[in-house]
């Protein structure tokens, strides 16, 4: 193992022993090097006159660059655009990030976090966590409704054990099932990760804040000595709530300090946030109660993440990050934001009202949902994937099926007035498949 790895481990493992157990053997072995990147940022600190270290062109003491390419981004100078980010991203976006991210979760007030490392998207985050605290066989705890990538960056990359809990229990989210699922895999292991993902893709359900103690409290109770537990926060859709029963913040103000063996990482970003998918700018937070050594546990992890970004894709985005950090700096940002939030509410209430037509309970039951991206429904005595089928045939109009009897709709993608008809369309379709109407 490199010697610095070894340095990073007996870091956390004199601050935190439970995580060090938790860290996956490549969570062990990773590490920054002290190389060119190293040396490199000692330069751009002390080089005052000459700095022949980084691999890029430079011209009249900037980036150097194609007028074309600049001309697309007027409102960046060629280094924002176009040099190399640090591989653990922008500092001014991670502190922005951080101070934000504070500002949305008032559980936070008080507790401590790692500074966010910028990710490529939160897909990247995913991975990253993955790489961190997965082994092969580690049991991987997903609700049954979950997004299905989960499998490919869990099961297929790391070869874990992904094992389901029933995500719906009488209207809400099914506390007991993962209690029972969480301690199984606790005592059969000794290490469990469970990845919820608030608002939930594919049904858009946000944890209610009736629901969050009891959650919270089966996470925590479960861990201890011997039982560690990693909670892999996909906050992807933070922040489109659309009513007061919504926790509406994380779940790491919650989680952040209930136990030594309980480690919450929060994955969020630009992406559904701040309307700016193809940005890809995603960033990785961790809690860890360690007390007296969680600084130091903080910069290992930030050693440890910036090695992973090092040793995939080098760094993230510098003209994503730096397009993001002038958009939430400028004066309109809150505002435009807030009117955005508006409309998607507006779509997710039009849908709600839609579902109320009592014909509709013939075809199909909805999911709860009231927050994110989409809503799902359970057909009745119809299978999803004929039911996609006919509907984009016959009818061009595309969903998503999942499973045998699930179909999810992302209103997010539908003006208000296209809502009803779609809907109506959908019942329509259901219909004829149920009376075996030909094609």
């Amino acid at each position: 193992m490199n010697p610095l790895a070894e340095e990073l481990n007996a870091t956390i493992k004199s601050a935190s022993p439970a995580l060090f157990s938790a860290l996956s053997q490549l969570g062990r072995e990773l590490f920054f090097p002290k190389g060119i990147l190293t040396q490199t940022a000692e330069a751009r600190e002390n080089a005052t006159r000459y700095d022949a270290t980084i691999g890029i062109a430079r011209s009249g003491g900037h980036a150097m660059n194609l007028p074309v390419i600049m001309e697309l981004v007027p409102g960046l100078s060629p280094d924002q655009a176009l040099d190399y980010a640090p591989s653990t991203g922008n500092p001014t976006l991670r502190r922005r990030w951080l101070e934000d991210m504070y500002a949305k979760n008032p559980s936070l007030e008080g507790k401590e976090t790692s500074l966010p490392v910028v990710t490529s998207g939160i897909t990247h985050g995913l991975t990253i966590a993955g790489e961190l605290f997965v082994d092969p066989g580690d049991v991987v705890l997903v609700p049954d409704k979950f997004w299905g990538n989960y499998s490919m960056v869990y099961g297929t990359r790391r070869g874990a054990d992904i094992r389901k809990f029933e995500f719906f229990d009488s209207g809400g989210f099914n506390t007991g099932a993962l209690t029972r699922a969480l301690s199984e895999a606790l005592d059969e292991k000794g290490k469990a990760v469970v990845v919820l993902n608030f608002p939930n893709n594919p049904t858009g359900y946000a944890i209610r804040r009736a629901e969050a103690g009891g959650l919270v409290d089966a996470l925590t109770s479960a861990a201890g000595p011997d039982r560690e537990v990693v909670v892999v926060l996909d906050d992807a859709y933070f922040g489109l709530f659309y009513d007061e029963e919504c926790l509406g913040e994380s779940l790491i103000g919650l989680l952040a300090g209930s136990s030594e063996h309980l480690f919450a990482v929060k994955l969020d970003g630009a992406t559904k946030e701040e309307y700016a998918w193809g940005l890809r700018v995603g960033f990785i937070t961790f809690n860890v109660e360690a007390p007296g050594g969680a600084g130091d546990v903080y910069a290992a992890l930030e050693k440890k993440v910036g090695g992973a970004i090092r040793g995939n894709i080098s760094n993230c985005s510098q003209l994503s990050q730096s397009v993001l950090l002038a958009a939430m700096s400028h004066p309109d940002f809150t505002a435009q934001k807030e009117e955005k939030f508006r409309l998607m509410r507006e779509r997710a209430l039009t849908v709600m009202d839609v579902l109320k037509k009592p014909e509709y309970a013939s075809a199909w039951e909805p999911y709860p949902f009231n927050a994110g991206y989409f809503m799902s429904v359970r057909l009745r005595e119809i299978d999803a994937e004929a039911f996609r089928v006919r509907l984009l045939e016959r009818y061009g109009i595309g969903v998503i099926a999942e499973g045998g009897t699930d179909i999810r709709v992302a209103f997010s993608c539908l003006e208000v007035d296209e809502i009803p008809d779609l809907f109506d369309i959908m019942y329509r379709c259901a219909t004829e498949l149920k009376n075996g109407s030909s094609p």
